[in-house]
Order: C-alpha cells, then sequence, then structure tokens
C-alpha cells in the first residue's frame, strides 16, 4: 500500500501515540504503533495493553489498504526532524518493509504483520454513557492529577475520581497529604456517575485535549472507559474499588482566614524553603493581624530565614507548619490574583480557595498540616 501525508499532520498525531507506549511488552508488536490504511483514511492505534488511543488523518495520492505496525520510536526520531513537506509512505505488503520518501532522500525499515495486533476490548453489555465539553475535562484533569498519588496499597488513590451527579460534576485527587476538588455545575446527569480515571490516561488526555473545542463522550461498564472526541478514541481500564469519603476531610466552620497576593506568598515561600530541612521541607506560617511571618530553618546546618508578608487576616493569632513543597505547588495551581487560606486550628488541614471564582466553577485545595517543635 501507499500513500503521501503531511510530515507535521502525522508527527503531531504519532508524538501524542507514543506516549503511550512502554518498553518490554510480553507481546514486541505492542511496541509498534498500528497503520491501518482504508481508502483515504489512516488510522493510528498505540497500546500498553492498560491504555489504548487510536486516531485518524485524511491522507492523499493512496494506493491499496491494509495493516502494518512500525516502531513508534524510531518514526517520532524520524519525523521530529522534518520540515513541514509532504511524505510518501510506500509498504510492501509481502515483508512490511516501508520506504519513505521526502525532498531530500529516503528512510526505510521493516515493520510487523498488523494483523496481530490486538483489538480494542468491547465495552459490557448495558454500558453507561454521559458527555462534557472537552475544555471541561480539560480544566478537572488539570486542576487535579497533581495531587494523585503513587500508593501500591491503596490504588483508589492513584487516580482521579470523576464523580457526576444530578446538580454538578465533581473530579477529586488525593495523595492524603494534599487534596484537590474542583467542580463545575453545567455538567449535569439525571443518573448519579461515580469513575476513578488512572493516572496515566489522565496525563495522556490532558495532551490530547489541548488542541480540542468538541464534546467528549464518555462511555464505560465495570472495567473500563472509552473517551471519543473528534477523530480521536481513547480505551483504558478504570480502578475498581472505592475512593475514599473525600467530603468528611474537609474542614467546616474555619474561622481563621487570611487573603494574601499569590505570587508574592509563593515567591516568599520558595525563598525562605531553601533554609528548611532537606527531610522534612517543614516552613512555619505565624499569623497575627495583617501580616504572615514565613520562617525556616535547619538546625543540622545552622541555617534559618524569616520573611514577613502583609496581608488580610482575620482570625486569633496562630502558628501553624506546611510542606514548603506542597505549598508551593498548591498555590502555583490556582489561577486567581489573591489567594484565601482557611484555618480552624494548627493541628487541623489548610484550605486554600481562590478569592476569585467563575460562576459555575470552584476549586477547592486542602493541604494537611505538619507538627511544629515548640
Amino acid at each position: 500500500m501507499k500513500f503521501e501525508v503531511s510530515s507535521s499532520k502525522l508527527f503531531a498525531q504519532l508524538q501524542a501515540l507514543s506516549r503511550v507506549i512502554v518498553p518490554k511488552q510480553a507481546l514486541p508488536i505492542m511496541e509498534n504503533i498500528l497503520f491501518d490504511l482504508h481508502e483515504n483514511v489512516l488510522t493510528l492505534t498505540a497500546s500498553d495493553s492498560e491504555v489504548t488511543i487510536r486516531t485518524s488523518i485524511i491522507v492523499d495520492a493512496f494506493e491499496g489498504e491494509g495493516k502494518v505496525a512500525f516502531d513508534g520510536k524510531l518514526l517520532v526520531e524520524t519525523l521530529k526532524a522534518f520540515s513541514e513537506q509532504p511524505l510518501t509512505f510506500n509498504i510492501d505488503d509481502r515483508n512490511f518493509k516501508l520506504i519513505i520518501t521526502s525532498a531530500n532522500g529516503n528512510y526505510s525499515f521493516v515493520g510487523m504483520n498488523g494483523n496481530e495486533y490486538p483489538e480494542i476490548q468491547n465495552l459490557e453489555e448495558g454500558a453507561r454513557q454521559f458527555n462534557m465539553a472537552a475544555g471541561t475535562l480539560l480544566e478537572g484533569i488539570s486542576k487535579t492529577i497533581f495531587c494523585t498519588a503513587d500508593d501500591e496499597l491503596r490504588p483508589v488513590m492513584n487516580g482521579i475520581n470523576i464523580d457526576l451527579q444530578e446538580d454538578r460534576l465533581t473530579l477529586v485527587a488525593t495523595d492524603a497529604h494534599r487534596l484537590v476538588r474542583f467542580t463545575d455545575t453545567t455538567v449535569k446527569t439525571a443518573e448519579p456517575t461515580n469513575i476513578i480515571l488512572p493516572k496515566k490516561p489522565a496525563n495522556l488526555l490532558k495532551n490530547v485535549l489541548t488542541k480540542e473545542d468538541n464534546e467528549v463522550d464518555i462511555h464505560f461498564d465495570s472495567k473500563t472507559i472509552r473517551f471519543a472526541f473528534g477523530s480521536t478514541l481513547m480505551v483504558c481500564r478504570q480502578i475498581e474499588g472505592r475512593f475514599p469519603n473525600y467530603n468528611a476531610v474537609i474542614p467546616q466552620n474555619n474561622q481563621n482566614k487570611v487573603i494574601a497576593d499569590r505570587q508574592t506568598l509563593i515567591n516568599a515561600c520558595k525563598r525562605v524553603a531553601v533554609f528548611s530541612s532537606p527531610s522534612t521541607g517543614l516552613i512555619r506560617l505565624g499569623l497575627s493581624e495583617d501580616q504572615i511571618r514565613i520562617s525556616a530553618q535547619d538546625i543540622d546546618f545552622s541555617t534559618s530565614a524569616e520573611e514577613t508578608l502583609s496581608c488580610s487576616y482575620n482570625g486569633m493569632p496562630m502558628a501553624i507548619g506546611f510542606k514548603a513543597p506542597f505549598l508551593i505547588e498548591l498555590l502555583g495551581a490556582i489561577d486567581s490574583q489573591e489567594v484565601m487560606i482557611e484555618l480552624a486550628d494548627p493541628a487541623r488541614a489548610g484550605l486554600i480557595l481562590p478569592t476569585e471564582n467563575d460562576d459555575t466553577k470552584e476549586t477547592l485545595m486542602l493541604l494537611m498540616p505538619m507538627l511544629l517543635n515548640e
């Protein structure tokens, strides 16, 4: 078979698909990307047996049809060095040898029989379905994915909990030290739905949804989730189990509230954190009327640092400790210019909230405190 395709268009698709592939697969063909040509549509598939992505592009000057699998890494490394130009792919159906012809040369390597590539698993009968805007799903994943855990003993925390209720969509991720809850009241359902999306497919969706403005159709059964948008289909296994009751750990009626410039607070925490103990990363926030005193020390090396920032504080004087990298990352994930930190007492979790929220969307972040030796 033979076809002509834009180098940049094909490279963009192959680059996204190559993120799925992992080395040393049980089936060697799974380390390849499947090319399936039918008329003028070239369908590309990559899988690691847990996650499968399939997408398609329109090609020119096509002849014949068939399936053949090629080394994904080799293809990406070859195509990324091309400027935008048409490339001709000529594939021998007998030995699966590929010759890529560009304006200046030829490049050849041998593929594998595409008919040996595993088919995408079908969903169980009675699978359920819902949909949402691609931008909403992208925003929810972006706001939460960095808080997912890597915990072999509690696999349900290694993904993003997608909870769709009659009045709202909620995405939650937590690693037991931090928690992020993103809600959107524009996405609703007549039938409540809950699935846990693993971290790897969530990351893949985060990358491919950036250029997507269509609706995302989501189908799922007891084990599998299928995302369809534009010309792309992604199928992955969902994490089985029950996600922790996240609402139970969010403290209510927090009387101590501080509002500060977000970027100023981030920069101060970064400077002071340099002097914290490498083993704990602990920084201390001392709160009093209209000021935050940020401090850290490393007793082993006799180093310390302290900065005082102006703020708006409504509450009793108190000091609370946080792990600096976690606090900085949470602050960095907020969009508003100012940030509100709500505290009950030094032993309970702090809530980090944007001071400006969309009428239909809300982001809440939670950070567990660290013990201060005072």
